[in-house]
């Protein structure tokens, strides 16, 4: 071969040599120059080489045309870094000085600004490990993708120096899981409430964090507040009340770190490892999943009529407040460790349930049920059943009970401090007092004798469980017997008496009844006979009138009789008399006989009596003499003081009709009628 072919040989190899020497790097690329030989070696550790070492070089290629002698260098092209919206990156440093014994990252110094110069980053003492900052969503960055590795959820950008235990996905890229990262880990964090079921109902919520790295927590904590308590002592020393207290401790110091998304700045104003005192609020946060890990819990909510008794396990030294008097346990100002002293009332509060705990307690009337139904307010009384007892005769029956207590909120801490939990309070305190009481009661007692006297069972019972509860400063407002479960036995007998009762009440029903049917009937006959009732009335009225009419005129009769029988018997007696002393003058001047004849004619003549009938028939000349002579013979034939005697007597009577003639003594017949 001749000397011109080999110049034309060596000017087209030179030539190909410089074409292939020119890269072109896209827009959104970096070229990483790999030097393939040189006399130098490199140093230390790193892969990376700063000096014109053979191996991967520090400065990239960045978007354009670039040279670089193809025989002496290769050229790789690597996407720029691009985290995408609700996700985050983080950043492994494969160069750099190494960790010390015990560091899980490296030291971040704001000289390393987004590592986007390796330079800086090695010149300025940057660590290999994982860094503590993370990438925001949104970050476009051209990183040197042996220098560092960049997790993302969907990729991971850069070229681990190890890749003999690394996962690959179907495009043999690297997953996030080769580096114990969930994808979910490598989104924001988003504190927002959470829903608490089908019905769409919200839940409020807090994030508590946990910090992987830091100085070690002091002897005794639990939890990392920066600066500690300190602040809280000074308040107390210049006299802050309770409720400052809790409000510096509910606030917190997540603005000294940005929320701990500079957790740089975390550790350097003294953020130790573990579980951390503040929480996170409502927002979407940039955290490293290597340093911090946020758990989701409800906010507390305190409801109208419930109080939050706090029972603190962080925070000062314990200092008694209750006194020496309380003898169940101890209160403590807001700040110390142990029970506070003033529950929080009616609000939400961001507070850290790892740290604090609250019970909450309910201070409106709390019905609790013996029972097997729940209450609907609470579920305290959930394990309560119905009260079961025997009675004197061995009865066992079961009866539902109700009592109702009330828990003032001033009182609400030491009614935990003594008890515990109100959960304890129900199904410790309460079901000995209430259960034993009736157990003991009952037992006591016939089982029917507590259905009649249920009354003062209850009221035994309230005043019982009243005085138990006030040793806990509970307040009792009711205990109320409700539905009571008998024996089949007993229901039967106390069925079968109370049918009877019944049946007695229904007779003394009807008999009520039937009287005042009765009642009612009279009251209808007297309605219906009113007219003719009125109308006797009257009569009675008229009679009553005119008998007193009659009575009166019979008075005035009587009265008149009496007065003219008066007079007339003085007449008759002065008449008597003055014909006695004629009688005696005829007598003496005629004789007996003749004056009796006299007074006999006379007294006949002065009656109006016949003498000669009508019709007269006589024998004889048919004269008056006949009748003379018959007189004469009469007279004859009568002794004469006889028949004076007998004429006197008659005249002496005083009436209308003659008095009849009397018999002769010797028994012979009378005169005849005239």
């Amino acid at each position: 071969m001749d000397l011109v072919t080999l110049l034309w040989a060596a000017g087209i190899a030179v030539a190909l040599i410089l074409l292939f020497s020119f890269r072109s790097i896209g827009p959104t690329q970096v070229g990483l120059v790999t030097k393939r030989f040189s006399f130098k070696r490199l140093m230390e550790d790193n892969p990376i080489a700063f000096h014109g070492e053979a191996g991967y070089q520090a400065d990239l290629l960045m978007p354009g045309l670039r040279f670089k002698l193809a025989i002496l260098y290769k050229i790789e092209k690597f996407p720029w870094v691009q985290v995408p919206a609700n996700e985050i990156g983080v950043v492994i440093a494969q160069v750099g000085s190494s960790l010390p014994i015990g560091a899980k990252s490296a030291i971040y110094k704001n000289e390393f600004a987004n590592f986007s110069d390796l330079r800086a980053f090695i010149q300025r003492g940057g660590q290999k490990g994982v860094q503590r900052p993370v990438f925001p969503p949104g970050t476009l960055m051209p990183i040197h993708p042996v220098g560092f590795l960049v997790i993302t959820k969907r990729q991971v950008y850069g070229v681990p120096i190890s890749s003999s235990q690394l996962q690959v996905d179907a495009q043999r890229r690297l997953v996030p899981e080769s580096f114990g990262l969930r994808p979910e880990q490598l989104e924001l964090v988003r504190i927002q409430p959470q829903p608490t079921g089908p019905g769409g109902n919200m839940l409020d919520a807090i994030g508590i964090v946990t910090a992987y790295e830091g100085d070690p927590l002091p002897a005794g904590d639990i939890a990392c507040r920066l600066g500690g308590f300190d602040d809280i002592d000074k308040m107390e020393n210049d006299k802050a009340n309770d409720a400052e207290v809790i409000e510096r401790l509910l606030g917190n110091m997540n603005n000294l770190h940005n929320n701990y998304q500079d957790f740089q700045a975390f550790l350097t104003n003294g953020g130790k490892i573990g579980l951390q005192h503040d929480p996170l609020l409502y927002g979407a946060y940039a955290l490293n999943p290597f340093l911090v890990s946020v758990e989701m819990v409800p906010m507390l909510v305190v409801q109208q009529g419930e109080v939050a008794v706090i029972k603190a396990y962080v925070g000062l030294v314990t200092k008694d407040t209750s006194g020496v008097d309380f003898k169940y346990g101890s209160l403590v100002r807001p700040g110390h460790r142990g029970i506070w002293q003033e529950p929080l009332r009616t609000g939400k509060y961001p507070i850290n349930p790892r740290v604090y705990q609250a019970e909450i307690v309910p201070t409106a009337i709390l019905t609790i049920n013996w029972a097997d139904v729940v209450s609907q307010a609470h579920n305290l009384d959930s394990r309560l059943q119905p009260i079961e007892a025997k009675s004197r005769e061995g009865f066992v029956f079961k009866f539902d009970l109700q009592v109702q207590i009330h828990v003032p909120d001033t009182k609400a801490p030491r009614v935990i401090s003594s008890v515990g939990t109100m959960y304890n309070l129900v199904n410790e305190v309460l079901q000995a007092a209430v259960g034993n009481h009736f157990r003991d009661k009952l037992q006591s007692m016939p089982a029917i004798r507590f259905i009649e006297t249920r009354q003062e069972v209850q009221a035994e019972a309230f005043a019982h469980i009243a005085s138990q509860l006030a040793e806990y400063q509970v307040e009792t407002k009711g205990v109320y017997i409700q539905d009571v479960i008998l024996p089949d036995d007993m229901v039967r007998v106390l069925t079968q008496r109370e049918i009877a009762f019944q049946e007695i009440e229904t007779y003394e029903k009807q008999r009520a009844a039937e009287e005042q049917r009765i009642s009612m009937e009279q009251a209808k006959g007297t309605a219906d006979m009113q007219a003719k009732l009125a109308q006797s009335r009257v009569n009675v009225d008229i009679e009553t009138n005119n008998a007193n009419a009659q009575k009166a005129k019979a008075d005035g009769e009587a009265t008149y009789i009496r007065e003219t029988g008066a007079a007339k018997g003085a007449e008759v007696e002065a008449v008597g008399l003055a014909r006695a002393k004629a009688y005696q003058a005829q007598v003496q001047a005629l004789g007996q006989a003749p004056t009796a004849l006299v007074n006999a004619v006379t007294a006949l003549a002065e009656g109006n009596m016949k003498f000669v009938p009508d019709i007269l028939v006589t024998g004889g000349g048919g004269s008056l003499d006949g009748l003379a002579a018959s007189l004469m013979k009469y007279l004859g034939t009568t002794p004469i003081g006889t028949a004076a005697t007998s004429v006197v007597e008659t005249t002496t009577v005083e009436g209308t009709e003659p008095a009849q003639n009397p018999r002769d003594e010797s028994g012979g017949p009378s005169a005849p009628r005239m």
